[in-house]
């Protein structure tokens, strides 16, 4: 029998991450709700969005079981790269009206960026075959936004309406990292993968918990919780969701987060023991917090999470032990996470249910009649 394997970091990656979309929702959420102009999933929606998420990976997990290379890999790059700029695009589009310093700032900040990612291509450990293509496209880039930082300088004052200009920085910035540090990139030091995946990751997963949970309420978000966790385990122990995952790690895509075991575990082969948890994941941790904020409020939303974060550090502590006794190659998260929040969830029902209606006073109970 093996002793369970402690880690701290993934759990506590996943209660930031829904603790910072949390706040985020609460600051910013009459944005989004006006973006999607106020549009709520009913019961027939979340039924929908189920059985789509179940048809999407079964596809995508018995192709990657058929055929794990191919035209496939590159038409599902293409997908999620166009999914996710669209995503980075549509986000910093509703935000681009800010003020002028803001504005220049932000500009300021993806061209310092753009330009570090173009002096460190000509590094040694970084240069390849593509090293002057990959120092042109993010010197370009840099350029445009620092021309953007100049041109907001010199624009008269007055009311400012969304900048497109401002909204492409972003998404342009994340599609040549991926281009020049995944998909061409030949350098002795990998960066994309696991830093660059995981700060996209953790960006990814915050925005789309911030976007979708305005689409859920308390009533849609049970039913979701509940039939997405039905479907998890299904495919999970069948095997699809396994392979997807694996196809989407050859494939780079930040669609699960990778974190090294904390305290560091090393196998007989020396190699450090690493923890992936999907996006989904993620967002199904965070509408959960979102909506528990909505009904219960503040406290009890943050209590609900800490409870996740056990939850789940506590499952994950027996995973390997799990997975040889049963012969599994993974398990659901979203049965680690639902595990956390349905106690904290059953106390609030009882304690509301079990609390006494107060009872108004005679003085209270009967109108009061007055001269006119």
């Amino acid at each position: 029998m093996t002793m369970p394997t402690l880690d701290l970091a993934m759990p506590t990656a996943l209660f930031l991450t829904v603790l910072v979309a949390l706040i985020l929702s609460k600051r910013i959420g009459n944005k989004v709700t006006e973006n999607i102009e106020h549009k709520e999933f009913k019961i027939r929606d979340v039924i929908l969005l189920v059985a789509f998420i179940l048809v999407a990976v079964l596809v995508i997990g018995y192709t990657a079981m058929m055929n794990p290379s191919g035209i496939f890999g590159n038409g599902l790059q293409i997908f999620f790269l166009c999914s996710y700029t669209t995503l980075l695009f549509t986000f910093t589009y509703m935000f681009s009206n800010a003020t002028k310093q803001r504005i220049q700032l932000i500009s300021t900040g993806f061209g310092a960026a753009a330009s570090i990612a173009g002096i460190a291509s000509l590094t040694g450990p970084l240069s390849d075959a593509y090293t002057i293509y990959r120092v042109i496209a993010f010197f370009a880039l840099a350029t445009f936004c620092f021309g953007t930082t100049i041109y907001e300088q010199q624009k008269s004052p007055g009311l400012q309406k969304n900048r497109w200009y401002l909204s492409v920085q972003l998404p342009a910035l994340f599609v040549l990292l991926f281009i020049f540090f995944n998909v061409l990139y030949g350098g002795v030091t990998q960066i994309w993968y696991p830093y660059l995946l995981d700060i996209f990751g953790f960006t990814f997963a915050i925005l789309i918990i911030v976007y979708l949970s305005s689409l859920f309420t308390w009533k849609t978000v049970g039913l979701f919780a509940v039939l997405l966790t039905i479907i998890d385990i299904y495919l999970v122990f069948t095997g699809p969701m396994v392979s997807a995952a694996n196809i989407f790690t050859d494939l780079g895509l930040p669609v699960v987060i990778y974190l090294p075991n904390i305290p560091p575990v090393i196998s007989e082969a020396g190699i450090l023991l690493f923890r992936g948890l999907g996006l989904g994941d993620y967002f199904f941790a965070g509408i959960l917090s979102v909506q528990t904020y909505n009904k219960y409020g503040k406290k009890t939303a943050i209590t609900a999470l800490i409870a996740i974060a056990i939850a789940f550090g506590i499952w994950m502590a027996f995973m390997p032990e799990m997975k040889t006794a049963f012969g599994i190659a993974g398990f659901p998260a979203t049965v680690c996470i639902i595990s956390g929040w349905i106690p904290i969830i059953a106390y609030k029902l009882l304690r509301t249910k079990n609390k006494p209606t107060p009872l108004l006073s005679p003085v209270e109970s009967v109108p009061t009649i007055t001269d006119s």
